[in-house]
Parts: C-alpha cells; structure tokens; sequence
C-alpha cells in the first residue's frame, strides 16, 4: 500500500497498463494496425499493393494480437505487482514468443517460399514484435506521465477551495454564532473543517471508498448548511449502491462546491441539491443535480475547470471504461459520471 506523500512530489509512478481495461485494448489494436499499415505504405510499388502487403501482415498480426492480448488479459493480476521495467521486459518476453509460435505453426502460411531453417526470418520477427509491443509501452507510459499531472492539479486546485478567504470567513463566523448556544454543534463544524483540511492536504491513494467519499461530502455540506440555513436542502438517494466499491479522491466533493456556489448561492430563496448513488451491473453512477441561475456560468468561470480536471483523472484512471456528461437546462445543471463499479477484492 503506497504511503502518503507531499503534494509536491511525482503524483502517479510508472506502471504497466491495465490489459483489462477496454480502452487500453482498443488503443493496442488502433496503433499497432496503424504501424502495420505505415509498413504497407513504405514497403509498397503502388496503391494496390498497399493493399495486397496489409492483408499479407494481418495474418499474422492478427492471431499474434489476439493471442497476446488474452495471454495479458490473464496475466494481468500478476503483472501489476511487478517493478515497472520488470514488468515491461516480461510482456516484451510474452509477446516475442507469442509471435515465434504463430509463425512456427503457420509457417507455410506466411513464406511458403522460405528457405527451411532461415533462422533470420525468426530474427526478424522476433526483432519486428519488440520493436511495436516497445514503442506502445512507451506510448502509454507517456500518456500516462501526461495525464497525470492532472492528480497533481486537483490537490492543489482543492487545496485552493479550501484556503478560499470567504470560506473561512463565512465557517469561522457561523461557528462563532453558534458556540455559545450550541457547543455540540460548533464542535461538530469544527471537526468536519478540520477533516475537510486534512484530505485537501494529504496525498491519498489513486483510489477510496465510496463511504470515505460520501463522508467528505456529507461534512463539506453540514458546514455549508451551517451557513446558509434552510436556503440549501439535500436529497440524498444511494439505491444499494456499494459502499465498498473504489473511486478517485476528491471526486464528489467539487461537484457538491460547484452546486452550492454556482448554484444554490446564487438563488435568492436557495434551493435542493439531489445526490443519486447507484450500481447498475459492472457500473458505479454518481449524478449531482441542482437549480441555477441563467447567467451563472458567466459569472463563475473557475467552474469549467474544476470538471475539466475531474475529467482529466478519470480518463487517466478508467480511460474509455469512464463517462462524463454534463447537461444544463430548464435552469437545472446536472452532472453524471458513470465508471467501473470496482472494489479492493476486484482489483
């Protein structure tokens, strides 16, 4: 288990990709295709033989493709606990002999005029299979280093919410109001900041539990509550959801500081902020809706990027496998992520 670490420090290490995630295998079947025909092109005379020359490759990168992505698929769980350049040298190993094989069964099938014991067609093979399974390791962990830098980003851009002047202004005073009359409760509000404080800071995991998620939101909203009174409401609806099931941090709670104060604040009478949890199959939905003003985007313009970064994590994280819709009208904004549903049995 990773240990927590400063904010300042490399945010997401070097790994391997998750060979069971859909986007990861749709991007090994896009590029390595693409790299077969960029050698169809170079190694063709004219346009049909560019053709002719692709077919001639898809027989045997085909099977090899589709073999090495299942020998992965069930390798995976073994895989992730490797040293990254460990790892990298065992599925450049796999894929090597992956090739080696096909090629030995259906020999005849791929130079039917080849010299018996041409131990150079091997070589070349061998040397073609670590050269594309090298350049998309590479490419994913490229992809990876840049995105990244949006786990860096979100601590940061929390931490700022956290540090915002009127927030602490505005928590402080409510507390104050209150300490007198209802110490249990200023007590309470002051525990819920300091938790408040304390996640903003820390380095967490890639991912926690839903429960964890649920309680930072739920005392982010207490103190919001304990400011603005009855002009903010909270339907909250989980549907069985998992409790145990794995998300990013700091996922639900900026959309919650986006309801209150591009939303909610704005409103002279206030208004509901509806909160849905819900499993549907192998999926974890996650939907925040609330009222708002017309002209609210156009006068919070800080919003865009707090879901820009959200999206930018959990394509990191889930790739393809992770949706992210937003839908305003009718003077309702509603935000709807939808994401594997995973748990640390799962994993």
């Amino acid at each position: 288990m990773n240990k927590a670490r400063s904010i300042k420090q490399k945010a997401y290490p070097d790994s391997l990709p998750n060979f069971r995630n859909l986007g990861v295998t749709l991007r090994i079947l896009l590029l390595s295709n693409a790299l077969a025909l960029l050698k169809a092109f170079v190694d063709a005379d004219d346009g049909w033989d560019v053709l002719f020359r692709m077919t001639q490759i898809a027989t045997l990168l085909s099977p090899v493709l589709f073999v090495s992505l299942l020998a992965l698929w069930l390798a995976q769980p073994w895989l992730k606990r490797l040293e990254y350049w460990r790892g990298v040298m065992v599925v450049n190993g796999l894929v090597v002999a992956i090739t080696l094989v096909v090629y030995y069964v259906g020999g005849s099938l791929y130079q039917p005029f080849a010299i018996a014991d041409n131990y150079f067609d091997w070589f070349q093979y061998a040397l073609i299979s670590v050269i594309v399974c090298w350049t998309l390791l590479m490419y994913f962990r490229l992809r990876s280093q840049v995105l990244s830098r949006a786990l860096h980003d979100a601590r940061l851009q929390v931490l700022r919410a956290r540090i915002r002047p009127h927030f602490l202004f505005n928590t402080i005073n409510a507390v104050l109001s209150i300490v007198r009359a209802q110490p249990k409760q200023a007590e309470k509000a002051l525990e819920d900041m300091s938790d408040l404080f304390r996640m903003a800071m820390a380095e967490t995991h890639d991912l926690v539990s839903l429960s964890q998620e649920i309680k930072l939101g739920r005392q982010y909203l207490a103190l919001e509550q304990l400011r603005m009174g009855e002009r903010l409401g909270v339907d909250w609806e989980f549907n069985d959801a998992p409790m145990n099931a794995l998300i990013p941090p700091l996922l639900l709670q900026p959309l919650l500081e986006n309801a209150v104060y591009h939303g909610i604040e704005p409103l002279p009478h206030g208004g509901r902020i509806r909160i849905q949890v819900n499993c549907r199959g192998q999926e974890l939905r996650l939907v925040v809706e609330n009222p708002c003003a017309t002209l609210v985007a156009e006068r919070h313009s800080g919003n865009k990027m707090a879901l820009q970064n959200i999206r930018e994590r959990l394509e990191l994280l889930f790739d393809a496998e992770a949706r992210y819709q937003v839908e305003a009208n009718g003077g309702f904004y509603r935000v709807e992520i939808t994401l594997p549903c995973v748990t640390r049995e799962t994993l």
